[in-house]
């Protein structure tokens, strides 16, 4: 299982989720919601989304360090302002709610599937090896971090 730790972009595991829903939403009954409801619902959760995912974005850009993914050993520094104050996830935390929404819209109870193995699927063969080696890199100062904010919300 170690072969998938931090080799599938996160943004690529939510989309093929995403894919995956519309696909069992479509097997699946629907739950019945007026459109407006659906549609506002989804709309802010995306929107909710969005701005946990920007947020990590700029406050990784203000710090000067990568947002790959892929290489958190390329990290430059631990980022804990910000909306890293509230989750050290946000970028992950935006994708999940995305996804949430995306199964809102669809308004099948089988593609609230999608966000649960995207938060499964993530902490295992993602956070966690990043987890590993940002605290390799910044030892006691990550650890201090790791203990006073939460990986998810």
């Amino acid at each position: 299982m170690h072969k998938l730790e931090l080799k599938v972009p996160p943004p690529a595991v939510a989309l093929l989720l995403a894919v995956a829903m519309w696909g069992l939403g479509s097997l699946a009954p629907h739950v019945e919601l007026p459109p407006a409801v659906r549609v506002t619902a989804a709309s802010l959760i995306a929107l909710a989304g969005l701005g946990f995912d920007l947020a990590g974005v700029i406050a990784f850009g203000r710090a000067k360090t990568t947002v790959n993914p892929l290489r958190p050993d390329k990290t430059a520094t631990v980022v804990t302002s910000g909306v890293y104050r509230i989750t050290r996830n946000p970028m992950y935390v935006g994708m999940a709610l995305i996804l949430l929404a995306w199964a809102v819209l669809l308004s099948s109870a089988w593609a609230l599937l999608g966000p649960l193995v995207f938060v499964l699927y993530i902490t295992r063969f993602q956070i966690r090896p990043e987890e590993r080696a940002l605290a390799a890199l910044f030892g006691s100062s990550y650890a201090d971090y790791l203990a006073s904010v939460r990986r998810w919300l």
